[in-house]
């Protein structure tokens, strides 16, 4: 292969690079849009919301820390054979899913599919960065996220549509022929590659990384559960998860052979992106949780109309993000990151403005502002980051990103999560006086069990529903000004060290000095 104009076949990999994706991120978007379902004891398995970021959480956790040992693993063994042994894997994962008969046992299933998606993601970006030259680099980063928009805009009317004609779990079902189809096309198109000098495995890292962020999101998911940080049961493991990912960047530092290399984050290039995509997703993950059950079960739509409501939030990302280099290119990286981030800190605080009454048109409006802003960061600050690394790293480099990603996704939805049970305990407690004391901390922990007990209660339980409506939209209101405020610390980011746009080279001609 001509390292100079690329692979000859490299469009038709990139497609199937792109449909392989689609499962992975199909996965979660679907996952959204189902939550209520789940939660419903008659219906679904009858999930409490800190059963609920389980669910999400415990996917995001072990697909963030193992990204890295895949990284390098597909670097090592062959990139090509990664991506085929984690759509076997997710395939298998997503079946056991679909048929879990309790809480557990979907959120270990969902952690195996965790394991199935950190051997994909960094494949295809590892493979796109060997196929492509630098000159069509950026562009075929900007289709993959793209086709990650794709997947985000089929996702919610997808599981609508599932869970409005099937149970639950065919919201899993679907990914098992994405995942048969994807395994053909990688057999027969993508070509193998790997790094001739591969990193060494790191299996203590790998440990200490898993076992500090469990630590920290179980001490805050507890937190929001209790409505307290004073317990025992809360900060203990918070601060040894602290203490334990302390020890993990100290290993880091010192081994010669790193998974996550945190010497590159003195590349301020490199350390500004995965800056600015960590806090994009932390807004934007904790966001989507609370919005959920504010369209679904306050504003009254069924699963698929809700699906159908996100549709503006992922057309916005499918039509800017093949542009969005574009405008990189003419204004510079800095300035287009801060606008767009800006974009997302007033879009995130507008959410504090949503009530029962707010007028559909607006909502998505809003919505198709944030995945267009969203378009706009997302593509420059991967090529951002890929860049900053030499090409044969391609591996980690991309492991890295999605690792900060992904971790950031998990903290926005058992952080946010928790602020949201927090307010919303204690802003319905009043409400569920008249149930018996054991009832009453059952009920209060989510609007979905304030439901479920009015439902249990009859026309009494009428009664209930208009205060708990009102304390999840106050709770909402609190979760979105907080996830405004960590958006604005992601403007300040981008802004101070993010670098701007390149001065063009200028020649000068160096006259000869006249012969006397």
């Amino acid at each position: 292969m001509n390292t100079d104009t690329g692979h000859p076949r490299r469009w038709t990999i990139l497609g199937v690079l792109v449909f392989s994706l689609l499962a992975v991120v199909l996965d979660n978007t679907i996952l959204n849009v189902a939550m209520k379902t789940i939660a419903d004891p008659v219906q679904g398995l009858g999930a409490t919301q800190s059963e609920l970021e389980w669910a999400i959480n415990s996917y995001t956790l072990v697909f963030a820390g193992l990204l890295f040992t895949f990284g390098v693993v597909g670097d090592r063994t062959g990139r090509k054979r990664m991506l085929f042994v984690g759509m076997a894997l997710f395939g298998l994962s997503s079946l056991a899913s679909a048929y879990a008969q309790d809480p557990t046992q979907l959120i270990l299933a969902r952690a195996a599919m965790g394991i199935g998606g950190a051997a994909i993601m960094p494949a295809t970006l590892a493979i796109i960065s060997n196929i492509f030259p630098p000159a069509e680099r950026g562009k075929a980063i900007g289709i993959w996220a793209g086709g990650v928009g794709l997947a985000v805009a089929i996702g919610p009317v997808t599981g609508g549509l599932l869970i409005e004609n099937f149970w639950w779990g065919s919201v899993f079902l679907i990914n098992v022929p994405i995942v048969l189809i994807s395994m053909v096309l990688i057999a027969t198109i993508v070509p193998e590659s790997r790094d001739p000098k591969p990193s060494r495995l790191d299996p203590v890292g790998v440990l200490l990384s898993i076992i500090g962020l469990v630590a920290v999101v179980y001490g805050i998911i507890r937190g929001g559960e209790l409505a307290t940080v004073t317990s025992p049961e809360v900060y203990v493991p918070a601060l040894v998860g602290v203490a334990v990912l302390g020890l993990f960047v100290w290993w880091e530092r010192r081994i010669d052979h790193p998974i996550f290399d945190v010497r590159s984050f003195a590349n301020v290039r490199f350390s500004s992106a995965i800056g600015m995509m960590g806090i994009v997703f932390f807004a934007m993950m904790g966001g989507m949780f609370f919005l959920t059950f504010y369209l679904q079960i306050v504003l009254g739509f069924s699963p698929i109309e809700a699906g159908a409501l996100m549709i503006p939030f992922a057309a916005a990302q499918l039509i800017f993000a093949p542009l969005s280099q574009r405008v990189n290119q003419r204004f510079g990286a800095k300035l287009a990151s801060t606008v767009s981030m800006t974009v997302i800190a007033l879009v995130l605080a507008s959410y504090a403005l949503f009530d029962a009454n707010t007028p559909i048109l607006l909502i998505e409006v809003v919505f198709f502002v944030q995945g267009a802003a969203m378009a706009n960061i997302m593509p420059p600050a991967t090529t951002a980051i890929m860049e900053s690394l030499p090409r044969e790293k391609a591996g980690v480099g991309s492991a890295m990103s999605n690792t900060v990603r992904q971790v950031a996704g998990a903290l926005g939805v058992a952080v946010l999560g928790s602020v949201l049970s927090s307010t919303y305990r204690g802003e319905v407690a009043p409400a569920l006086s008249a149930l018996p004391a054991d009832a009453q901390h059952a009920a209060g922990e989510s609007i979905m069990a304030t439901v479920g007990a009015a439902e249990s209660l009859g026309a009494q339980g009428q009664a209930i529903l208009k205060p708990a409506f009102a304390a999840f939209i106050d709770g909402m209101h609190v979760t979105a000004l907080v996830s405004a405020v960590i958006a604005l610390a992601g403007v300040a980011v981008v802004a101070k060290w993010m670098p701007g746009k390149p001065r063009p080279v200028q020649h000068v001609d160096v006259k000869e000095p006249a012969v006397v």
